[in-house]
């Protein structure tokens, strides 16, 4: 009860219903990360990033802003056409977050073809 009452007086009525839905949860669950918090846990790490249309990008994020605007170096850029896809190296790049549709940690869109062609 006095846990009950330290959380109401500090942190208002919401964080007592959500730390009340908390406690409920299952020991066993497994952790959860905020979008921003889990992107930042990427930072130096490879990543794939999907954009709207018809581009995907792969490459070492460097950083980023609230907007998920981002650093990215090392990078393959991956232009899908009619005619096929097109690969291009660029050594850094700034991504517009507004243009982010899906991000992969760690992923590679060539890891399916190399999988695919194995078969």
């Amino acid at each position: 009860d006095k846990e009950w009452l330290k959380l109401s007086r500090h942190q208002g009525p919401t964080a007592l219903r959500t730390s009340s839905v908390c406690a409920m949860a299952s020991v066993s669950a497994a952790p959860s990360y905020l979008p921003l918090a889990l992107i930042d846990k990427c930072i130096g790490s490879r990543i794939w990033v999907i954009m709207k249309g018809d581009k995907e990008i792969v490459g070492t994020l460097r950083g980023f802003d609230d907007y998920v605007n981002m650093v990215i170096d090392d990078v393959k850029e991956y232009t899908f056409t009619a005619q096929g896809k097109k690969v291009t190296h660029l050594e850094s790049i700034l991504l517009n977050g507004a243009n982010i549709t899906m991000m992969v940690p760690g992923g590679n869109p060539e890891e399916d073809d190399v999988k695919g062609s194995g078969s």
